[in-house]
């Protein structure tokens, strides 16, 4: 008889596709729960987290299923580097773990303390979740000497059941020769090809030949960093510190945002202008181009949050409440920007 844990194993094998589309829509249902009744916003990312822990619990289920496994279609680049670092490190996939659980829950947390503790003590809590997240990225950085790449767990693959590892490839049948020509030693002549049909074979065959990603070493996917390169994953790994301890201490409003600003700027500044082995840092590239996008939340933090960014905001929400369909956005603006003022970890990066 089968165990529980192994039935919900192959449970969950056989039907990932459903499950993956039920954990997606109940994760948008989420952006509209807050505001609805009391405590919403307190149930929209208690879901949410839960969602989350669930989703990290069935990516390391299935990573663990597929790991003796040869998929037919090959694995991504950071889905080879992260699924290396955690099978042949316990440090980087306890860190890593652990620091996922941390950013899923950080939100919750602040909320549950803020309920039972107040402003002062939910805001010494994320003055102790930021310091943990410090420490294990600084852990994760010794263990690789590589850049913190986000997430730092293999993304899941929704191709993992076994039909899907253990498939055959159908090769076309070959084609017999036939008998007159079998012993024909009269070179053909050669039939000229066209600039649009050389294009058409070359876009053929360029995807299916290998890159260097698909050689080299999973762990050397992405470069290790030293000099200014390490010192600039350093300064962006205690930038989140700083930050809530310059709010803390911090008499002026805009200083700690400033401080803020300017460890970002000197970590992008710090790093290297060309990326070593540029055909196999396809990671390294996207991680810092996730980091270029993240100064977008700047606009939702400090003083630029209060003197611009939310006076537009509900500018547009007491222009559009009365226009049909565009009033649900509005709607939703109001719902938002409260909770922006009151949490932390909403515009958190």
């Amino acid at each position: 008889m089968s165990s529980p844990v192994a039935a919900y194993e192959s449970f969950l094998v056989s039907h990932l596709s459903a499950i993956s589309t039920i954990e997606s829509s109940l994760r948008s249902l989420t952006w509209f729960l807050p505001g609805r009744f009391k405590d919403a916003e307190l149930a929209s990312e208690s879901l949410a987290a839960s969602l989350n822990m669930v989703s990290l619990y069935h990516d390391t289920l299935l990573t663990s299923l597929a790991k003796d496994k040869k998929p037919v279609i090959p694995p991504t680049p950071h889905m080879r580097y992260t699924r290396a670092w955690s099978d042949k490190s316990a440090i980087y996939k306890w860190a890593a773990r652990s620091l996922e659980a941390v950013r899923h829950c950080e939100l919750v947390i602040e909320m549950l303390l803020r309920r039972k503790y107040g402003k002062q003590g939910a805001w010494r809590g994320v003055v102790g979740l930021e310091f943990l997240k410090a420490v294990l990225r600084l852990v994760l950085l010794r263990v690789t000497s590589r850049p913190i790449i986000s997430p730092l767990l293999p993304e899941r693959d929704i191709q993992m059941p076994d039909d899907i590892y253990n498939a055959k490839p159908e090769l076309p049948a070959p084609i017999e020769t036939p008998a007159h020509l079998q012993n024909n030693r009269v070179a053909a002549n050669k039939l000229p090809v066209t600039p649009a049909q050389a294009a058409d074979i070359n876009g053929y065959l360029l995807p299916k030949a290998l890159k260097v990603t698909a050689v080299r070493e999973a762990r050397a996917l992405v470069p290790k960093v030293s000099g200014t390169a390490a010192l600039s994953e350093i300064v962006s790994i205690l930038r989140p510190l700083i930050y809530v301890l310059s709010l803390t201490y911090s008499k002026s409003p805009s200083l700690p945002y400033l401080v803020s600003l300017f460890l970002d700027f000197l970590s992008r500044r710090l790093r290297p202008s060309t990326l070593p082995f540029s055909a196999s840092s396809e990671i390294l590239a996207n991680e810092y181009s996730r980091r270029d996008r993240q100064l977008a939340l700047y606009l939702f933090k400090g003083p630029v949050w209060r003197d611009f960014t939310r006076p537009r905001l509900e500018g547009f929400a007491m222009r559009t409440e009365n226009i049909p369909l565009v009033n649900l956005l509005s709607a939703l603006v109001r719902d938002w920007v409260p909770l922006i003022d009151e949490y932390y970890y909403y515009t958190a990066t």
